[in-house]
């Protein structure tokens, strides 16, 4: 089981008072009446699953009920480190 800190709640609490929110600095196109089918569903559906450091997204559901961004490596379960949602993490390198 993972240990999760909650950066607004300033505290590490299990995983089961979390949910799972997808990759972290996903950005919503602009323009999205504008895009091809092709590229909306690629904004939806398609995400990097990357061996090693990967940026995603959690929600405290059974906590403050907040959003915030977790650095973890895939590989080890290993969570670097937790940040809030419009910050930029500390460590940057994603993927092997």
């Amino acid at each position: 089981m993972l240990l999760i800190y909650c950066p607004h709640c300033l505290e590490s609490r299990e995983e089961e008072e979390f949910s799972y929110g997808g990759e972290a600095h996903i950005a919503r196109p602009l323009d999205p009446e504008n895009l091809s089918d092709e590229q909306w569903g690629d904004y939806l559906f398609f995400r990097k699953n990357p061996r090693g450091i990967h940026h995603e997204m959690w929600y405290h559901a059974t906590g403050c009920r907040r959003y915030f961004n977790v650095t973890r490596n895939t590989l080890t379960y290993e969570i670097l480190e937790s940040y809030l949602v419009g910050t930029k993490p500390q460590i940057t390198e994603v993927g092997v």
